[in-house]
């Protein structure tokens, strides 16, 4: 018989760690653009006894028995996402947003191809080409980024660049870079040189599902997504494509780059499509957007340069060196955590720093609207970012500081006290 204790009475030790860490994400404000705190119901789902079925293939065609009731939450998953994003063809089979990637790149091209996207250093993502990356070593990237002066993406260079290069693919999207990107232009620019146009969505497909983002699905043949920052989902990715490529994706998920599917986790992506359909969801999602353009604001008002000028989406980069020319990103970021705020450094356009140091900060606002932060709270926020930074070797400031951080963070916990003993 399976064993039925609670994890208190198997492994005290772990239980102890994960109550650990429920302590930590209740007692600090979440910043890091790509976290969320994921519902109840969410973990629920996760951690069901669906982890117990093993499912290769797909729905009504799988290698193993038993898979009727796997089925039947596949496709839920799928009819869900295709509803939610107005997409031809959904694939929730990805472990995660890389190995969406991967696959998305292995349907439709050949090892040695090229690739046109957004330079890593200025807002890109691992997987649009850096040379330490399954994508950099696979396939010859070009990389365009942001204009010095505007910081924003121009694209008469992508025009420039795709008609030098001729790509096979175009890549659209990223991981730190704060504006609305023009779908409909680099729609344009694929077709004039007869490339293959993916939107990497990982961080705004929450806001898009939201209605708070414009939605690339229709203009792009490819698009890439995680279910776990702004959609609120678990961790994992998606793909959504037009028709006319499903069968590729499938096949480049399950046999190319996966196994088995992780059944738990698709039936918590079909919970998540399905909340993020509700009327509540798109009054979150736009509440994410109006928090990160207030905190982007109030820190600007604060003297803190914030990257292009503001944010039109969840999250956005600051120069730390217009308030400290010698203050790095990674002593900030290591700083901020340890009194109250978790954030990560990020490397901003024409860093002269390592991207290890980096002279920036990446913030993002999906965790504190969750914890029920709202406009008020997120100009406080900014004036204690920036006075703790300042002040950082005035020990009574600091300690002024952060006991107003940790005074924000027990106002707004994002799980009850009682919830600890319960994960």
């Amino acid at each position: 018989m399976s064993d039925m204790r609670p994890i208190e009475e198997v492994d005290p030790q772990l239980s102890g760690l994960i109550k650990k860490e429920v302590d930590r994400q209740r007692s600090q404000i979440h910043l890091i653009a790509s976290e969320n705190y994921i519902s109840y119901s969410m973990m629920q789902a996760s951690g069901s006894v669906l982890s117990n079925k093993y499912s290769e293939g797909y729905p009504e065609r799988r290698y193993y028995e038993g898979c009727q009731v796997i089925d039947e939450i596949e496709n839920l998953a799928i009819d869900r996402a295709k509803r939610l994003l107005s997409a031809e063809h959904a694939n929730v089979q990805p472990h995660s947003g890389s190995q969406a990637n991967m696959a998305a790149y292995m349907a439709v091209l050949e090892p040695g191809d090229t690739i046109l996207g957004m330079s890593l250093d200025q807002g890109g993502h691992l997987t649009h080409g850096s040379p330490v990356n399954f994508s950099g070593n696979l396939f010859n990237f070009v990389a365009y980024g942001v204009d010095k002066e505007t910081e924003q993406i121009n694209i008469d260079e992508v025009r420039q660049l795709a008609n030098q290069h001729r790509p096979k693919m175009i890549v659209a999207g990223y991981s730190a870079y704060s504006q609305f990107i023009d779908w409909s232009a680099f729609r344009e620019i694929a077709d004039e040189v007869g490339a293959v146009f993916l939107v990497d969505a990982a961080h705004i497909i929450g806001l898009i599902a939201g209605s708070a983002h414009p939605n690339p699905v229709p203009h792009a043949d490819i698009v890439t997504a995680t279910t776990h920052k702004a959609l609120r989902g678990p961790r994992g990715g998606l793909i959504l494509s037009k028709e006319k490529f499903a069968k590729a994706i499938d096949k480049a998920v399950f046999p190319f780059s996966q196994g088995g599917a992780i059944n738990s986790q698709i039936a918590a992506k079909a919970l998540c499509f399905g909340q993020a359909s509700q009327a509540e969801f798109k009054t979150y999602s736009n509440q994410i957007v109006r928090n990160a353009k207030v905190l982007a604001g109030a820190m600007d008002d604060e003297g803190l340069r914030v990257i292009s000028g503001g944010t039109e989406n969840h999250m956005f980069l600051v120069d730390l060196r217009s308030i400290d020319t010698e203050l790095t990103g990674k002593e900030a970021s290591q700083f901020l955590d340890a009194h109250g705020v978790t954030l990560n450094r990020n490397s901003i356009p024409f860093d002269p720093r390592s991207p290890f140091i980096t002279s920036g900060l990446r913030m993002g606002t999906p965790s504190v609207t969750s914890a029920g932060m709202m406009q008020e709270q997120m100009v406080l926020l900014g004036k204690l970012i920036v006075e703790l930074l300042r002040k950082r070797i005035d020990p009574y400031s600091v300690n002024l500081y952060t006991e107003q951080v940790h005074e924000l963070a027990d106002a707004f916990p994002p799980y009850p006290a009682a919830f600890a003993g319960h994960v």
